[in-house]
């Protein structure tokens, strides 16, 4: 959902590092207010993790979400740009790439297990330089073999590379309220329906209704984690009535808003 009526967001810091203290390094940031970084990469693995508020990471390939207790890991190398919602408490992790080989080289979402935050919170209250040889170092191993077996979940936008297709994604994204049909965008675009249906299948991996209606669930995420009411973020990412909203909730996601951000 777009963002409309709210300021624009605040500038977020790129930690100035030459190399990692740590071959692993936590970073902590309370964000009172939206915040963005500009598109940048690292030499080392980032894991985008927060235990309040709603983080996007958005790379050539998609857009990422992780509300709480889900965390965006990004491989070194991939340029990529940070989005979080006010009120966001960061608990972030620079990995380095000795230590992340068994990771698969693709940004993806994890579900972050109750030990997992737990061992993430520990570890961000220990120092830069923490001791790699005593209880200290224990708890990065597990750390590390937690983040090894965390599974992935499907919070993922895929973004197509065709132009036409971009200017429609743009234009949905600024507004998923609005009904138009892949007919009428294809008229508006001077494709075949046909042709523009096997495009957005080719290059998203979904069709046209099930992309926008992830486009949709995706960013109703972010007003629902901030308390805001099932039938308003229904209404503004286009759905007729609440019933109908939930029910493609429970579809995407397996359970319904409430239940989604209790299980959280």
């Amino acid at each position: 959902m777009s963002p409309k009526g709210q300021k624009p967001p605040v500038r977020r810091s790129i930690p100035g590092l030459a190399s990692l203290p740590r071959p692993v390094y936590g970073r902590t940031e309370s964000l009172p207010n939206r915040a963005l970084t500009y598109r940048h990469s690292h030499p080392w693995v980032q894991l985008s993790y927060a235990i309040a508020g709603v983080l996007e990471v958005h790379t050539e390939a998609g857009r990422f979400i992780a509300p709480p207790q889900r965390a965006i890991w990004v491989p070194a190398g991939v340029p990529h740009r940070v989005f979080s919602t006010p009120h966001t408490e960061m608990r972030s992790l620079y990995l380095d790439c000795t230590v992340t080989g068994w990771a698969a080289d693709a940004c993806r979402v994890l579900q972050v297990s109750p030990l997992l935050r737990e061992l993430i919170r520990a570890f961000s209250a220990l120092s830069v330089e923490y001791a790699e040889d005593d209880a200290d170092g224990r708890l990065v191993q597990v750390l590390l073999d937690q983040l090894r077996g965390a599974p992935e979940v499907d919070l993922m936008l895929p973004l197509p590379h065709d132009q036409r297709l971009q200017q429609l994604c743009r234009s949905l994204q600024q507004h998923p309220e609005r009904q138009a049909t892949l007919a009428q965008w294809s008229a508006r675009l001077g494709v075949s329906e046909k042709t523009l249906s096997r495009l957005f299948q080719r290059e998203t991996g979904l069709t046209f209704r099930a992309w926008r209606q992830r486009l949709r669930l995706l960013g109703a995420l972010q007003p629902l984690e901030q308390g805001q009411r099932v039938t308003d973020v229904a209404l503004a990412c286009g759905y007729d009535s609440t019933s109908a909203f939930i029910a493609a909730f429970r579809q995407q996601f397996g359970c319904t808003p409430g239940e989604f951000f209790r299980a959280g």
